[in-house]
């Protein structure tokens, strides 16, 4: 009981001096608090001046970088939008130029379809189809041997049995003259492939075909090959290249039939290799020809550099003799030189009617 009076005296007496020291310092406090606020006021106005102008620099700042930021894109954009349009203008023009083939080569395949046409109406005539077989086989001809190059083949030549043959070429021995004679069995051929028609009648065709080539083979065997004019073999021309790759893949019973009748079967290709062969052989024989020629030239050649040489060595001495005495000339010019003046040198004094010669430089 005691120890909570005494709690309590010392609480009333803190709380007097409180009061006490509120009392004392209230005007004080009042005088500090209105500096205070002056002086915060003071430095909020001069912190919202100084906050306003970095607002205002870091603003221009800003819309400066942004201004520059959009020219450079606008630039960019500028500059992408005309690489994009030259693009555009160069794939236009390429699409122009396109068109422009398309359209020449429509042109021209409108003009093959013609020709193809035309070329179908000829070749379902037999007398055109061997017309066109004799036209290529002179397109052949002369591109590989020349124009008219009567030397190594003629055209249409007639034979001592009086058959005239589409082709004859003048080969080179033990070759000979060899005949050539175009055939286009074309009719069964194209019955012999068609897969629209039927077993039966592709069959028929096949039997067809085999027998008008065996009966071309036996005609060019019996007419143009003869003992004493020509070869003992002759080439048949057949102007497409199908029917030759028929008859070497499926047909290899007429290719035998034709080595037994001495008869060769060529197609456009094969005959330009052929031709080709034979072409380099006879060049061959033409250079051959004149080796014994040059031969016997290089020899007089040789008897001629002989006596050549002789007469030059011959020269030779003699203008080495002719050097050595002009050498001599010269050596006895060069003495009588010096001789000459040492006499002119030679002084010739007068006395009395006397001369006197100084030849004291001497």
């Amino acid at each position: 009981m005691e120890i909570i009076i005494i709690v309590l005296l010392v609480i009333s007496i803190f709380l007097n001096i409180l009061s006490l020291i509120k009392n004392i310092n209230e005007s004080n406090i009042t005088e500090r608090l209105g500096k205070m606020e002056t002086s915060v006021i003071r430095e909020l106005g001069e912190f919202k001046g100084e906050l306003n102008k970095n607002l205002n620099d870091d603003f221009l700042s800003l819309n400066d970088r942004i201004d520059t930021r959009l020219r450079l894109m606008n630039d960019k954009v500028n500059e992408r939008l005309d690489q994009n349009f030259e693009k555009t203008n160069k794939t236009f023009n390429s699409v122009l130029q396109s068109l422009s083939r398309i359209d020449e080569a429509q042109k021209k395949i409108d003009h093959l379809s013609t020709d193809i046409v035309s070329l179908q109406s000829v070749l379902t005539d037999k007398k055109a189809r061997g017309t066109f077989g004799e036209i290529n086989l002179k397109h052949i001809m002369s591109n590989v041997f020349g124009e008219k190059n009567e030397k190594i083949y003629s055209l249409q030549h007639t034979l001592s049995n009086g058959l005239i043959a589409d082709c004859v070429l003048f080969a080179p021995k033990p070759l000979g003259l060899i005949a050539i004679d175009s055939k286009f069995p074309l009719e069964n051929y194209q019955k012999m492939v068609d897969k629209n028609s039927d077993e039966f009648a592709r069959k028929m065709a096949e039997k067809n075909f085999k027998q008008d080539m065996k009966k071309h083979i036996d005609d060019i065997s019996s007419k143009y090959i003869i003992k004493g004019e020509t070869s003992d073999q002759a080439i048949m021309f057949l102007p497409a290249e199908a029917v030759f790759a028929e008859l070497n893949a499926y047909h290899s019973d007429i290719i035998e039939y034709a080595y037994k009748k001495r008869v060769w079967i060529t197609s456009p290709t094969t005959l330009i290799s052929t031709l080709t062969t034979i072409q380099v052989i006879l060049q061959n024989i033409e250079r051959d020809k004149y080796t014994s020629v040059i031969h016997k030239e290089l020899n007089l050649l040789s008897l001629e550099f002989g006596r050549y040489r002789d007469r030059w060595d011959k020269l030779y001495r003699s203008i080495e003799t002719v050097n050595k005495d002009v050498k001599d000339i010269h050596n006895t010019t060069e003495k009588i030189t010096k001789r000459f003046d040492s006499i002119s040198e030679v002084q010739i004094e007068k006395h009395d009617d006397k001369m006197v010669i100084d030849d004291s430089n001497n």
